[in-house]
């Protein structure tokens, strides 16, 4: 087709890519002199309906787009080719390579310029998202970002191309949904034809993977559906825990948004991310079961202890002494003072079964703390009996995660106490406390406090 003219006006100067039914063109327009890019769709056997669709989609949203990053919409026609009729878009052309092109070039990117191509994307889809209907690319890729001008510090010009799987809020809440996007890059809720604002974040977040790591986000080890990246990168903890965060397989505990991801990665919360690969510390026998949809947390008894054998033996001096002085007062003293004194006994009852329970507990109890994508829990099992407290509360309700490390702080006396360390998950006006019975060690604290933060996405509040 080189040095053909299409409608009179854009002749061919070579072809810069082809796939079935679609052609894409470097062409010279005639009266203005300058190159323009040409996509051609042809009608054949190849060809379905939900291709002219999303072609006809293409060209009437870039119709609407006007940013410096997006290739401008110049043309859209019909044409008659030797197999039959056909559709052209026209477009602006921007002289660059794709990211797919540098890399396979041999070109590295280090974690400075990642962080200019992330904040350039990221303002392209500010602006696409903000719409009015809402834009959504679909098909965020390396080989669909163009990247020119590279000089000094700065990674070069970056531009959003390719809105052939383009789609609007508008478009989808009219009609059927076409599953497009690319294998390896889009999130798991486009298998299934939802795509929302954060589908985008994902493909963004998998495309900076593949720069970094240089392999396929398809060929990277995953594990609960997450991109296993960690281990073959050198990123500081703040950029790897942000490419987490948009890579995150749960709409839940993704970035929401453009203007999030921004700030997010401008401005990384007060945490100690580094510490968010602490590792279970050895002997630790508490069980973390962790997944996509839920964290469960089974922290067993404490077991025999030599504090347990004076608690024990303080217990049954304590209620003997109770057993005896009961019997006395109840069985010999007369009516109706023994009943006074069976009444004033009960408080004393109370704390020698409260002993006893807690004896029983630390030998035979365990602790189990739920969360999931509706509610988070945590209960006292001791044998079949089991107990929830604080009752059961909506884990959106979930707003602060505090630790607080063993200290020493002075009473109202003016003497010095211990403060215990214990983990703490704030839900509307409820708090959940992990560690607060000394069940267990600083470490497994610590160790839990970063698995907490990683799986609610929030950061560590230090008491």
């Amino acid at each position: 087709m080189v040095g053909q003219v299409l409608d009179e006006r854009y002749e061919i100067q070579q072809q810069l890519g082809k796939r079935a039914g679609r052609r894409t063109l470097l062409a010279q327009d005639i009266t203005t002199k300058e190159l323009v890019v040409v996509k051609l769709l042809s009608f054949g056997n190849e060809l379905e309906w939900d291709d002219f669709k999303l072609f006809e989609r293409e060209a009437e949203t870039l119709k609407t787009l006007s940013h410096p990053a997006i290739p401008r919409y110049l043309d859209f026609f019909e044409l008659n080719l030797p197999n039959g009729k056909g559709f052209a878009l026209v477009q602006t052309y921007v002289e660059g390579k794709s990211l797919e092109e540098h890399l396979k070039a041999g070109r590295t990117f280090s974690e400075a310029e990642l962080q200019q191509l992330a904040k350039a994307l990221l303002e392209i889809l500010i602006y696409l998202h903000g719409r009015q209907p809402s834009v959504i690319h679909r098909d965020i890729k390396p080989s669909n970002i163009l990247l020119t001008n590279r000089s000094g510090n700065s990674v070069g010009k970056v531009y959003l191309v390719d809105f052939g799987s383009v789609q609007t809020l508008a478009a989808r809440e009219g009609g059927t949904i076409t599953v497009v996007g690319t294998y390896g890059y889009m999130p798991p809720e486009q298998f299934g034809g939802r795509t929302v604002a954060a589908s985008d974040l994902y493909s963004l977040g998998a495309t900076l993977i593949y720069l970094v790591t240089g392999t396929h986000p398809a060929d990277l080890p995953q594990k609960d559906g997450r991109i296993q990246f960690e281990q073959v990168v050198n990123l500081s903890p703040a950029f790897a825990y942000w490419l987490k965060r948009m890579t995150e397989p749960s709409l839940d505990r993704r970035l929401g948004s453009a203007s999030e991801a921004l700030q997010a990665l401008e401005q990384p919360p007060p945490r100690d991310v580094a510490s968010l690969v602490a590792k279970k510390p050895g002997g630790s026998k508490v069980l973390l079961t962790k997944g996509v949809d839920s964290l469960q947390i089974i922290i067993p008894p404490r077991g025999f202890s030599p504090e347990l054998v004076g608690l024990t033996l303080f217990a049954i001096a304590w209620n003997s002494f109770l057993v005896a002085w009961t019997s006395g007062a109840v069985f010999f003293a007369p009516f109706p003072i023994n009943l006074v004194f069976g009444l004033f006994s009960l408080p004393f009852w109370g704390a020698g079964l409260s002993m006893v329970l807690g004896i029983l507990f630390s030998l035979f109890g365990r602790v189990r703390v739920c969360l999931n994508q509706q509610q988070i829990s945590l209960t006292s099992e001791l044998f079949r009996f089991k107990y929830n407290r604080p009752r059961p509360t909506s884990r959106h309700d979930i707003s602060k995660l505090e630790y607080t490390k063993r200290s020493f702080k002075k009473d109202s006396d003016g003497d010095r106490i211990e403060v215990k360390p214990q983990i703490i998950i704030w839900a509307g006006t409820q708090k959940y406390e992990i560690g607060s019975n000394g069940l267990l060690s600083e470490p497994e604290l610590d160790w839990l406090a970063h698995e907490l933060s990683d799986w609610l996405g929030l950061p560590i509040t230090r008491e």
